[in-house]
């Protein structure tokens, strides 16, 4: 699931209907959430900043407080109940630092914090690569810059090498830091890379 606007809706309810259940029950049950009644029995549960959808069997709630996704569930559960619907729910909070959702409720298993520690031990441990990427050479600055810039956002340190041709540039990033921002900065370096070259091609293909 993509990760919410900074400082926006940072907890997160899943309801997963259990196995059996129609799909598109959810579509239904969706607009009781702020009928009259259900408001009534739980108290303003439900405000006009939770986000409600669903895909799939999983209905989600969005909410920007803890207090606000807790009356979200209690509204979620009184409808469930009233259908006949049977439902698993899960709370989790946006965790920032790991770029992930993270489950507060109910507590994850020793197991399973054992494994997502584990997780954050290997994502967390220092490593150094070198990424090579190809960019048009009227370009080459500006490419440069945008790549450094991102490497100091995410906290790497990062050595730049070139290798000119004829009509493009091959450029070296040799990178250190966490191995998950690493990965981040690849991803990024493949999608600048080939931005630039397309810039250039078109700016040399175009009469001024």
């Amino acid at each position: 699931m993509a990760a919410p606007d900074s400082g926006e809706k940072d907890w997160r309810l899943q309801a997963q209907l259990d196995e059996g259940e129609a799909h598109d029950r959810l579509r239904d049950l969706i607009p009781r959430l702020r009928e009259r009644d259900v408001v009534d029995d739980v108290k303003d549960s439900v405000g006009d900043d939770v986000v409600i959808t669903h895909d799939g069997d999983v209905l989600y709630a969005y909410a920007t407080s803890e207090a606000a996704i807790a009356g979200a569930r209690a509204a979620i559960e009184a409808v469930l109940e009233r259908e006949g619907v049977s439902a698993e729910l899960r709370i989790s909070h946006w965790d920032g630092e790991h770029e992930e959702w993270r489950q507060v409720d109910p507590p994850l298993s020793d197991v399973a914090r054992e494994a997502m520690e584990r997780e954050d031990r290997v994502d967390g441990a220092l490593e150094t690569r070198t990424l090579v990427a190809t960019a048009g050479r009227l370009v080459r600055g500006e490419f440069e810059q945008s790549m450094a810039g991102w490497a100091e956002r995410l906290g790497l340190e990062c050595q730049i090498v070139e290798h000119p041709h004829l009509l493009t540039t091959q450029v070296a990033f040799t990178v250190t830091g966490p191995k998950d921002r690493i990965d981040e900065f690849a991803t990024g370096l493949r999608a600048e890379g080939w931005t630039y070259v397309r810039t250039e091609t078109n700016v040399m293909l175009n009469p001024l």
